[in-house]
């Protein structure tokens, strides 16, 4: 069962809603910019220049950690998104690595 912040465990992460999340481009360039972030580094929303509302912001980073790609954690008035590298290769092997290969474009 999800935290109450919405991460699944482990166990919960399935192949069909990291596959949906990361299907969106600007939600696999922020895998991809934690990805080259040395392992636990985490960093604020906005830091990532998305060129969307804040609203939409919030929704792709919802997505992220629903699929259980990011793990974030409130940090006063922002939140801070980390990558859950360590259980997404856990479960699917090799996956970041496609992702981290892909060129941006």
């Amino acid at each position: 069962m999800p935290d109450d912040e919405g991460h699944p465990n482990v166990a919960e992460i399935e192949l069909g809603p990291v596959l949906a999340a990361l299907a969106d481009p600007l939600r696999r360039r922020v895998v991809r910019e934690l990805a080259a972030e040395p392992d636990g580094a985490a960093r604020t929303c906005s830091s990532f220049g998305l060129p969307v509302s804040k609203a939409t912001v919030t929704h792709h980073f919802r997505a992220l950690r629903e699929a259980g790609l990011i793990q974030q954690v409130n940090r006063g008035n922002s939140r801070m998104a980390s990558l859950r590298r360590a259980d997404i290769e856990q479960r699917f092997p090799g996956l970041l690595g496609i992702v981290a290969a892909e060129s941006e474009e």
